[in-house]
């Protein structure tokens, strides 16, 4: 049997060795390892209170404010964080009002996919 790797694109399957499949995770975890140098504690506390809180907030966003007293951070200092994480993407982004309406994988705004949680919380997929 060869070690090989089977991927589909499209109606194609391409095979590709799999010690090249090897090599190529093992480059993603080292990207993702320097793609996420830039968090401190206080950014994934940040993070994780959004996609935890979002699915609680009923449809709405989540206002800096309320962020910043819930976790007890100074507001300018919840700023900035929240400046570092929409400007790396893929963690969260806000609203023209400055309030966080995506954070990844959840959204205050409708989306054609529809989360629903043993707790009874419904929310969109972002």
């Amino acid at each position: 049997m060869k070690d090989t790797i089977l991927i589909g694109r499209g109606k194609t399957i391409i095979e590709i060795p799999a010690e090249k499949w090897r090599k190529h995770l093992a480059e993603a975890r080292h990207h993702t390892a320097t793609s996420l140098s830039f968090m401190t504690d206080n950014h994934r506390l940040v993070r994780n209170f959004a996609v935890r809180e979002l699915p609680r907030n009923q449809g709405k966003p989540l206002r800096p404010e309320e962020i910043a007293q819930r976790l007890s951070l100074p507001l300018d200092l919840l700023s900035t964080i929240l400046d570092d994480l929409q400007k790396h993407l893929f963690f969260l982004v806000r609203n023209h009002a400055g309030e966080v309406n995506w954070a990844f994988p959840v959204t205050s705004d409708r989306t054609p996919h529809r989360l629903s949680f043993s707790t009874g919380e419904h929310v969109f997929a972002a």
